[in-house]
């Protein structure tokens, strides 16, 4: 078994040799396994135990195991205690999910004080079958159903490649002792279930199950890497600049798939995805949120912009100060004018009578109402027929900045100022602002 075991770290690259190894063990049979069948190979191991406090007499009964065992194999012992009910309480989550989390970090910490090449954890594949097993009962994709992977960032699993058989197996060849945890008879527990009354039913149906679903894994992680090839390949014809375009879309199989997967970087769930499929050819307008970013359908395209809380903020504009906490870089200067004073003709400019503002000039966002005189124009015109005019979608509207003095709309910055504050033959001062986008 420890050839296996060799050629499947190297066949996945799992550990270089050439750095210590940090060992996590339990006292169980498949960690005293892992430690021992590391240390025989050559690996020069560090084992980490977690006390969790969470078994009473046997939590520290394992803690004392686990210390004469690694003292047996002459490998250096780094030990921590848990209060993980506790931590569990503080932070809203399962006591599993609190164990793991605190095991996790601290096995981050050993990674980094050691420099080590990795984490070595003892996960089978008879513990990937019971992940997939629990994943298909959720509902998983195909990802969920792939198992456990012989490698996550730093954290290596070498004994995915043999069975619990495998391991009891060489832990009696081998004359070594472990420990059992008492909790592990308890079927109160998700994985204990599956493992305790699901997998012999199916054994009733097919004694080699569990090498059947393995040998299913397997090929599902490699149609996984297909699918995941696909959706990148799709991302880049369907995606522009937090753009999707619906025509391109539609074009490719399964879209209401391909939908999810384009949007769930961006926070949002499969049933929120299947909500915005339903609109893709209804009429624009409709907005949908995720916990970071929100949604507009607007004509052929679905907009994506982050939620920013910046949509009702005011801000005042004092020329003596350096307003460096204004959402966008507005230039000022003050030019005393000439008869030769020559305008440049960029949106990103605007010049205004000095003495016909009032300061401070503030900043805002469009509000329903709004109306300003385009430059060059008598009549006073909605800022919301501007837009329209302009096509704004409601993402632009709401991301244009409006310059006011008073209540007066005298700029659509980066678009149009307002001809009740243009430049005249009276003018003796200008204001000239300059938009860095």
């Amino acid at each position: 078994m420890k050839e296996q075991i060799q050629q499947y770290i190297i066949q996945h690259q799992l550990l270089s040799g050439e750095k210590p190894v940090v060992v996590g063990i339990s006292g169980g049979a498949d960690s005293v396994a892992l430690l021992h069948i590391l240390v025989s190979l050559g690996y020069k191991c560090i084992a980490a135990h977690c006390n969790f406090n969470l078994r009473g007499d046997e939590s520290f009964r394992d803690e004392q195991f686990t210390t004469d065992f690694t003292k047996r194999l002459q490998v250096p012992l780094c030990k921590i205690s848990f209060e993980t009910n506790k931590y569990a309480q503080e932070n809203r989550l399962s006591v599993e999910m609190a164990a793991r989390e605190l095991r996790y970090r601290w096995f981050e910490e050993l990674l980094n004080t050691y420099d080590a090449d990795a984490v070595a954890v003892a996960h089978h594949r008879d513990d990937s079958v019971e992940t997939l097993l629990i994943n298909l009962t959720r509902g998983s994709g195909i990802t969920g159903l792939t198992g456990i992977k012989p490698k996550n960032g730093n954290v290596v699993r070498p004994l995915l490649c043999v069975s619990r058989e495998d391991i009891y197996a060489y832990i009696e060849n081998n004359g070594l002792e472990y420990v059992t945890d008492s909790s592990n008879s308890s079927d109160i527990y998700t994985r204990n279930f599956i493992r305790l009354k699901v997998i012999p039913l199916l054994e009733e149906i097919n004694p080699s199950v569990k090498a059947s679903l393995a040998r299913t894994a397997n090929h599902l992680y490699d149609a996984s890497l297909i699918y995941n090839h696909s959706i990148e390949e799709a991302r880049k014809v369907i995606i522009q600049n937090n753009r999707l375009s619906i025509s391109a879309l539609l074009s490719f199989p399964a879209p209401a798939t391909i939908l999810y997967e384009m949007l769930k970087p961006y926070g949002f769930s499969r049933t929120v995805c299947e909500s915005i499929f339903t609109v893709l050819e209804k009429d624009s307008g409709k907005i949908f949120y995720s916990s970071t970013h929100r949604l507009l359908k607007d004509r052929s395209d679905l907009l994506i912009d982050v939620l920013s809380g910046e949509e009702s903020k005011a801000y005042l504009i004092n020329l003596e100060d350096d307003n460096v906490d204004l959402p966008v870089e507005l230039k000022p200067e003050i030019v005393v004018i000439k008869e030769d004073y020559q305008i440049e003709k960029d949106k990103k400019f605007a010049y205004f009578d000095f003495d016909k503002l009032s300061f401070p000039l503030v900043l805002r966002h469009w509000q329903e109402g709004d109306w300003f005189v385009p430059f060059g124009m008598k009549g006073k015109k909605k800022i919301s027929d501007y837009f329209n005019d302009k096509k704004f979608s409601l993402f632009d509207k709401e991301k244009t900045w409006l310059l006011c003095s008073g209540q007066d709309v005298i700029w659509i910055v980066g678009e149009r100022t307002d001809n009740r504050y243009r430049i005249e033959k009276t003018t003796k001062r200008v204001l000239k602002l300059k938009f860095i986008d």
